[in-house]
This record gives C-alpha cells, structure tokens and sequence, in this order.
C-alpha cells in the first residue's frame, strides 16, 4: 500500500488550488504532521477544515484518523522521530546517519536524466550570465554554487544582495541568462510567485529541490531533486552540496580551456594577495 507521500505526490496535479496547499503544507511539514489533528491542519494551511477531510478521502482514507494511525505505525516499525531519544544513544546515530545519508545520496544519483543533465550543463556553461538565489537555509547552498562555478565561468551572481530586494535584479534578467532557484522546504513564500514570474518572462530556470516539492517542479526548465530526509529533526543538504559539486565540476570540463585558464588567474591573485595559507 502506498504512504501518504507518494499518494499526494501521485495525485497532486489533479488536486484542487485548496487540496494543492494542503499538499505543499504537508510536503514542508511531513516529520510534524503526526502532531497535528484535522482541524489544526486546516488552520495552518489555510483551508476549510472540509477541504482536509475531502482531500484525504480523495487519498484512500475513510477519515483522517487513519492517516494519523497508519504514519504512528510506520514510525514505530523504524521511520525516525525528531524527538527519538533512542537514536542518540551509543553509536545508533552515527549508523542511522550514515545509512541515511548514504539513502539520499543514492536517490537522487538514480533519479538524474542524463539528457536533462547535460542541458543544465550547456545552459550554465553557455549563458551570458548565472543568477543564484537561495533564500534562508538554502542561502549556504546558493553561495557554494556561486563560488564552485566562479571559478569556470565569469558572470555568475548570487541574488539578492544583503537587505536588498528581488525586483531591481529581475527587471534586468533576459532569456539569454540562467537563473537558479534553490527551493528547499519552509520557503518563503516569494518562491513560487519569482518562478511564476521567471517563467512568464520565458526566463530559463534550474531549481534545486527535493522531490516531495511538486509546485516548484511544475514551474522549472530543469528541475534538479536532491532529498534531505534525516534521522533527526534538522534536514540534511549532504546530497544538495554534493549535486552542486557534480554541476560544478561538470560545468568546468564543458569549458575546459577557458575554465583552467581563469582557475589560474585566480590562483596567481590568491598568491599576490596573500589571501590563501600556502600547504
């Protein structure tokens, strides 16, 4: 039988606008969501406490009580709980976190399509520039991109600046750059109206995602999935970071000649800098 995940991820397009935010509530919240009864639910989506019940009778569930029962089932069969004291005991968490990482790795390695692959690749080597925008956690992840491809490519930028806003940077963008949108779970809400917008200016868009995120999928050129499932309460961007490694390195073998020439332009400022520890 299949978990409450893959039901809405397998129904989600054929979801009404309300269903769908209750689905995105879920998605964002899935470790939390055993706490919450119907009514809360309702209350933190945004929806009719009836739209709950119609949604998880569309699923497969007489009432809502039975999702809550079949999920309380799966984590006592092995799902980890955030608050499973169990799990910090001797070595378990290194195990369990190892296994998990190793899971995840493993995902999103099996789910890449090797021509949308090498579309990114072509995209991010060949624009006339690449815009980088990650909001709250995925901020760190944004700028290691931005980082790893400035030492191929020139023009590669990180929006927005500090205490700056979106709309003075999206004015200039034109079809000719790449924009990629880091999309990670809890995001703010200016996510899906920037990609609706990017996407109605015909813009090309690479979204870093995790899979379970089916409004931000639906709106990307190149949708690119890492998950972040951990066995403790905060998510784990261990396969995000290496996925941007792939890109990374992927990107500077696509521009090869010029990519080594600008690595050693760098290197030589570093040294007249002084910047860098020498090994």
């Amino acid at each position: 039988m299949k978990q409450l995940d893959e039901r809405l991820k397998q129904h989600y397009a054929q979801l009404s606008p309300q269903e769908q935010r209750i689905a995105d509530f879920i998605f964002d919240h899935f470790d939390d969501l055993i706490s919450y009864n119907s009514a809360e639910l309702a209350r933190l989506s945004g929806v009719s406490k009836a739209t709950v019940s119609r949604l998880f009778r569309r699923l497969g569930y007489e009432k809502y009580k039975d999702m809550r029962d079949e999920l309380r089932t799966l984590r006592q069969s092995g799902m980890p709980l955030t608050d499973n004291r169990d799990a910090v005991q001797g070595n378990t968490l290194l195990s369990r976190h190892y296994k998990q990482e190793m899971a995840n790795l493993t995902q999103w390695v099996n789910s890449i399509d090797a021509q949308q692959f090498n579309e990114v690749i072509g995209a991010l080597a060949g624009a006339r520039r690449v815009l980088i925008i990650g909001l709250r956690n995925a901020y760190p992840v944004a700028l290691h991109l931005r980082q790893q491809l400035q030492q191929a490519r020139e023009q590669v930028w990180l929006l927005p600046q500090p205490g700056q806003t979106l709309a003075e940077e999206l004015v200039d963008i034109t079809p000719q750059d790449v924009v990629v949108v880091m999309a990670f779970r809890r995001r703010p809400r200016i996510i899906r109206p920037l990609l609706q917008q990017l996407q109605q200016d015909n813009i090309p868009v690479v979204a870093l995602c995790e899979s379970q995120a089916q409004s931000i999928i639906s709106l990307a050129r190149w949708p690119l999935c890492a998950p972040l499932d951990s066995v403790s309460a905060f998510d784990s961007y261990a396969s995000a970071m290496s996925l941007i490694n792939l890109l990374a390195n992927a990107v500077l073998h696509e521009l090869l000649s010029q990519g080594r020439q600008r690595i050693h332009r760098i290197a030589d400022l570093y040294q007249q800098l002084d910047e860098l520890e020498q090994r």
